[in-house]
């Protein structure tokens, strides 16, 4: 089985994608040379931080030959009920993962993604190195990120809510960053509506290696992009990651955390976010995000004006609840309340963990 979710918490986005990759050509290289049939068990969340995405995309985009004709996921909440309930559209999506496990395990595409794997192996090694450098430097590294984590996301009271079917934290109690399990961790991100887990870390990967090779490493990147899918898969689903996001928004939430190391981190976060929009946007050549996608764009503009009031009631009801004593007679109402938006942001988003 490959953890999708936890090497993400880890890692970043592009680091913990890369790491997942290279163990998936290395397995099947291992199970091909002893005679091996080998099935990988993909377990992928709903959130693009947790493996999420199209699946379409995401099974086209595997190593070369770790498909072969079998393929084994994990569908899990909003998504079952997003491509299962009706009929018609559980059928249409079983038809495109079919035909998606055919495609990738044809010889044809498989000498393809190889050849373009063996160009971009060392630019992804490079990236892989700066994107987790930037990501561990904020959330591992910097003593006052944990603080900030608690105070701008509702991930506290999400664990008293128990949406999950297990615990938020590892043994029960969130002791440390460590102990925080991916779920609630990429849950907590989407409802303050910064989403950090499915881009962090990209910007800097992105621009760092641009800078340092110039505008030949700019078109090596776009040139990379046309011709792999799974870097093109890793672009695109970062930029609907990156559309997802309202920073705007976020910085009502980051006001929960006071003080100047809060400001200090939420500049970092806005900073990298600016970054990687101006990256992608680079490499890709789109004048804007989902300039591609015109569908879902639109769904996203037109979400909005109906899930923001219900950010602005939440943070709210989260400052609320914060200054109330444990016997406080209101208490009780401001942690409904705050469940009743934690469920109707995760409906209106469509995105959990």
């Amino acid at each position: 089985m490959l953890g999708y979710s936890d090497t993400n918490k880890e890692s970043g986005y592009l680091a913990a994608a890369w790491m997942l990759y290279r163990a998936e050509g290395e397995l099947t290289a291992v199970a091909g040379r002893h005679g091996v049939e080998l099935t990988l068990f993909h377990g992928r969340g709903g959130a693009i931080g947790r493996g999420g995405g199209p699946a379409r995309r995401a099974i086209l985009a595997q190593a070369p030959g770790s498909i072969d004709g079998r393929l084994k996921l994990t569908e899990q909440g909003e998504v079952v009920a997003a491509r299962y309930a009706d009929a018609a559209i559980a059928r249409r999506e079983l038809e495109q993962m079919t035909a998606a496990v055919l495609l990738a395990s044809s010889p044809d595409h498989a000498a393809l993604a190889a050849d373009a794997e063996q160009t971009g192996r060392p630019i992804m090694d490079e990236l892989a190195e700066r994107a987790r450098a930037a990501y561990r430097a904020l959330v591992w590294d910097d003593p006052a990120f944990e603080g900030f984590f608690r105070a701008a996301t509702p991930f506290d009271e999400l664990a008293g809510l128990r949406f999950g079917s297990r615990p938020a934290a590892r043994g029960g109690r969130s002791r440390s960053l460590e102990d925080v399990r991916a779920i609630p961790w990429v849950f907590a991100w989407s409802q303050s509506r910064i989403g950090l887990p499915g881009w962090f870390g990209l910007g800097s990967a992105l621009a760092g290696f641009a800078s340092a090779n110039g505008e030949r490493g700019r078109e090596t990147l776009r040139r990379l992009y046309r011709r792999w899918p799974f870097f093109e898969s890793l672009i695109d689903n970062a930029e609907l990651s990156l559309a997802r996001t309202d920073l705007d928004t976020g910085r009502l939430y980051a006001a929960l955390a006071v003080g100047e190391e809060a400001e200090r981190i939420y500049g970092r976060i806005a900073a990298e976010h600016r970054l990687t929009v101006d990256a992608l946007l680079d490499m890709t050549g789109r004048a804007s995000l989902l300039e591609g996608l015109p569908t879902l764009d639109r769904s996203i503009a037109r979400r909005n004006p109906y899930v923001d009031p219900l950010s602005l009631v939440q943070v709210g009801a989260l400052r609320r609840l914060r200054d109330r004593t444990p016997g406080d007679p209101e208490r009780a109402a401001e942690v409904r309340l705050v469940g009743l938006t934690v469920s109707a942001l995760a409906g209106g988003l469509q995105s959990t963990g």
